[in-house]
């Protein structure tokens, strides 16, 4: 009976003054949604950036003479490395007892054509057999190319979906050519569409034999990439150890000198995306909270006249016997109100934004967890701070003073 009299208290209260509740709880409402909007859009890229790079599988790790550079001493310390050839991957085929699947790979942007359409920088691969059993993508149409087409150099191709959707739209494109550069190749399968990431299409891509590659563009500048595969989860490290290892002997690193090579896996990659940016989404929240503090500074003095304006109404509610912490919790409750009731708009309406901005850069997200508990986080916190002080001045009042106040 008491919360809801307190309830009835504070409705009418809020309703007497329609456009001072509704400032109020504008105020709340961009506070939360500013917050709200960037906790959701920076949880959804990451999600997309953590399914992107989940392809690789959690026993797959990376070797490549460059992979991190974060700062300029390290950009020039890493460029006097020497790219890592074919001898390399040989000897870890060879050497390395747990590394069940070896996969190098070079890369080229070129232009694609067919008939009289192109396309541009599409991103080529070149690959062993292999490769689809490491990378977790799935062949939509047609088929990856064999072994007997690595060792044959045979001129075929297997494409993304952008290219398919340009070149073939609503026709067969298994057995068709299409030129890479000068060379023309037969697409022999399509991959399953992959979408976009940060408005780019992960779908412009075309694999080829490795020895294709290597017969068009010869030895690449910036060396392989060699993509490992363990035999289970707990065997990555030890694998990572052995080609650590042969791959140490093969380029003649002292034993007291780091390596002269680059290794990595899905979950470390993570975790040096999200060290880099740690400080960039901190600093995101924190401009988007300066918004809260304003909606708050503005509970406070809506609360505050709110207060004076009630003072001969808080004079006879103590004269027939209202306590203190009766009065206290009356205003507290009219302020968790307003916040409250903000709150949970600016939820509902932070989600939307981030949802249409995240969007546009061709994600999904989802609410989360988090970004709802830390929006009903802060409206409460906002209204139990900046209420405070006005609940606390009108419970402390003197009842004698209050009925005389004019």
């Amino acid at each position: 009976m008491v919360v809801f009299s307190l309830f009835r208290i504070a409705v009418s209260a809020l309703r007497a003054h329609r456009l001072r509740s509704g400032l109020t709880l504008l105020g709340v409402i961009i506070g939360v949604t500013s917050v709200m909007t960037i906790i959701s859009a920076l949880e959804g890229m990451a999600g997309a950036i953590e399914e992107d790079l989940a392809r690789l599988g959690p026993s797959t790790f990376v070797v490549r003479h460059i992979i991190f550079i974060t700062s300029d001493e390290m950009f020039w310390e890493k460029i006097k490395r020497k790219p890592i050839d074919y001898k390399a991957v040989e000897l870890i085929e060879n050497g390395c007892e747990l590394c069940e699947k070896v996969c190098p790979r070079a890369y080229q942007s070129v232009t694609a054509k067919y008939r009289d359409q192109s396309l541009r920088d599409v991103f080529v691969t070149g690959a062993t057999a292999n490769y689809v059993d490491i990378v977790d993508f799935e062949v939509e149409q047609g088929r990856f190319h064999s072994f007997e087409d690595d060792l044959y150099r045979r001129p075929v191709v297997f494409i993304g979906d952008l290219v398919r959707e340009t070149f073939f739209e609503g026709v067969d494109p298994i057995g068709r050519e299409i030129k890479l550069g000068t060379n023309k190749y037969t697409v022999i399968g399509v991959a399953k569409k992959r979408g976009s990431m940060f408005g780019e299409s992960q779908d412009d891509f075309v694999i080829i034999p490795l020895s294709a590659f290597s017969r068009q563009f010869g030895f690449p500048r910036r060396g392989l990439s060699i993509v490992v595969k363990a035999p289970t989860v707990e065997d990555l490290d030890e694998a990572m150890d052995q080609v650590r290892i042969i791959l140490r002997a093969q380029r003649h690193v002292p034993y007291d000198k780091p390596d002269d090579f680059d290794m990595v896996t899905a979950e470390s990659m993570l975790d040096l995306l999200n060290s880099l940016t740690k400080i960039f989404r901190l600093g995101l929240v924190g401009i988007s909270s300066i918004s809260v503090v304003v909606g708050g500074i503005v509970v406070m003095n809506i609360m505050m006249v709110s207060v004076t304006e009630r003072t001969r109404e808080i004079g006879i509610r103590k004269s027939v016997g209202a306590k203190r912490r009766h009065v206290l919790i009356q205003f507290m409750f009219e302020a968790l109100m307003l916040t409250l009731s903000g709150g949970l708009l600016g939820i509902i309406l932070g989600f939307l934004i981030a949802k249409s901005l995240v969007g546009m850069l061709d994600m999904q997200i989802t609410p989360s967890a988090l970004a709802i508990i830390a929006g009903l986080t802060i409206s409460t916190g906002t209204g139990l701070v900046f209420g405070i002080y006005p609940a606390l001045k009108a419970a402390r009042m003197d009842p004698i003073k209050a009925l005389s106040y004019e």
